[in-house]
């Protein structure tokens, strides 16, 4: 059946612009099996797996969906022939943008020339192998045939949103926020697409953050007050903050840790297209190494900003009940007690705790990527939204782990002040203290309930996320 397809539909003769109504037919009456004048999304899928056509998860719901004027969940005939003939149209423009030197084939070259003016960074053997799952004769190169037999029932319909599954998305919220921004495609930043995608994370972010909270003040609370002569047990520990403040005691914190995100994730963007127009070495492009410089700009410029809200999250959650009555009866009391400086106690370790984060995340998810692509992508370059999370979460914890003593010198830092009979030391003369007492591990302290966390708030994120796009009317 699919090579009859294709012989009656990806012939040389019968490009987008002068197909005839009786190819269109043909193939609209192969797709309507139950003959009532339309197609709908069980019968594209149907047809399209009877024709041996792959196609993303979704595809046929968002062509339905883009090709339905009437609203009626499907596609006449005048509705099937025009979504087919403004795709191709649209196929063809973004074919044309791959063939730089315009001999109407592609090859692998061209393809890492392409991704590399969006700010994609491939080698040569992941340019070779997308081309290997697009091209059905074995020439190693492109023709147009090839290209629109491909994308034919493939909504995508530019470059940037057919590599878009690649990008490595901070959608992942694991309760840390040093990873390097999102990147957003010039059609994404016109259109206002951007403000969406930021807005659904901004809120997959807060309802991750609240269901994993208990586990957050746990990890706060072992990282201040657990030793070698306190040791704390995370079953213990629950105890004892249940004792002492009941159930809701667990989400202490929360609040301002959720209240955060919106201006942090706002002044990261910001900052981090700036800082990209200023390391770019070539107008436009992005390599890997300016993107990684550039977002730990960004991130550092925005932790400055936020950085007394860090402090206040870590106060109100190792605070004690009726210790303080609110967020601003926090501040208050702070800048009486200790002044502005209190504010920006743990700013340093903070601030270095960035490059090994940013930096591991960043390379150790190139690598997943390209051992994925070098290994399993046969028949598509698309990895699917198992592997993508797969590797968003190992990079991040890997990221994390690294980074992970500088963020226990820093939560310790904001909290001395606030522990009767604590010594008020600077950073260095910290990890002294912890290492020379507890060891090498002593900078560990917490980091159980850090790892047990991470699952959760990267599921938990993901469907809220999701259904935050859809939501928004963002298009899968």
């Amino acid at each position: 059946m699919y090579q009859v397809v294709r012989k009656l539909f990806f012939t040389d003769c019968k490009c987008a612009e002068d197909a005839s109504s009786k190819t269109y037919q043909e193939l609209f009456d192969k797709l309507d099996t139950n003959k009532d004048g339309k197609v709908d999304v069980s019968e594209l899928k149907a047809g399209l797996a009877a024709m041996r056509i792959k196609t993303a998860a979704g595809a046929a719901q968002k062509i339905i969906s883009s090709g339905d004027q009437d609203k009626d969940d499907g596609l006449d005939f005048n509705e099937f022939t025009k979504y087919l003939k403004e795709h191709e149209k649209k196929l063809r423009l973004t074919f044309k943008s791959l063939d730089k030197n315009n001999d109407g084939r592609v090859d692998f070259m061209e393809i890492k020339q392409s991704l590399a003016d969006l700010g994609l960074d491939i080698s040569k053997e992941e340019a070779e192998k997308i081309l290997q799952s697009i091209d059905v004769d074995g020439t190693m190169t492109l023709d147009w045939n090839e290209w629109r037999e491909h994308f034919l029932f493939n909504p995508a319909t530019s470059l940037q949103e057919i590599i878009r599954y690649w990008k490595h998305s901070t959608v992942l919220d694991i309760g840390d926020s040093l990873a390097i921004p999102d990147e957003f495609t010039e059609e994404e930043k016109t259109t206002g697409l951007w403000w969406k995608q930021l807005s659904a994370g901004a809120m997959a972010g807060a309802v991750s953050r609240t269901g994993t909270a208990p586990l957050d003040r746990m990890k706060v609370f072992m990282q201040v007050h657990a030793s070698k002569s306190n040791k704390i047990s995370l079953v213990g520990g629950f105890k004892q903050m249940l004792k002492e403040g009941g159930l809701t005691s667990l989400w202490r914190g929360n609040g301002i840790n959720v209240l955060k995100i919106a201006p942090e994730t706002a002044i990261k963007f910001m900052a981090y297209e700036q800082y990209k127009k200023l390391l770019a070495s070539e107008p436009g492009k992005v390599k890997t190494r300016e993107r990684f410089m550039a977002g730990s700009l960004a991130g550092a410029t925005a932790q400055t900003a936020i950085y007394p809200m860090e402090v206040m999250k870590t106060r109100l959650t190792l605070r004690k009940t009726g210790q303080y009555s609110g967020m601003f009866d926090c501040v208050k009391k702070i800048l009486k007690k200790e002044g502005v400086k209190a504010f920006y106690k743990g700013y340093i370790p903070n601030i270095l705790g960035i490059i090994p984060y940013a930096g591991i995340d960043l390379a150790l998810y190139e690598s997943l990527k390209n051992l994925w692509l070098s290994r399993y992508a046969k028949d598509t370059a698309n990895p699917g939204i198992l592997v993508l999370l797969g590797c968003g979460t190992i990079s991040s914890t890997c990221g994390q782990l690294a980074s992970y003593p500088l963020a226990l010198i820093r939560t310790r830092m904001q909290a001395q002040a606030s522990i009767e009979g604590s010594e008020q030391l600077s950073m260095n003369l910290m990890v002294k203290k912890i290492v020379e007492k507890e060891g090498f591990f002593g900078l560990y302290r917490g980091i159980l309930p850090n790892f047990m966390k991470v699952i959760p708030a990267v599921s938990i994120s993901y469907v809220v996320y999701e259904y935050m796009r859809s939501g928004l009317g963002i298009q899968k």
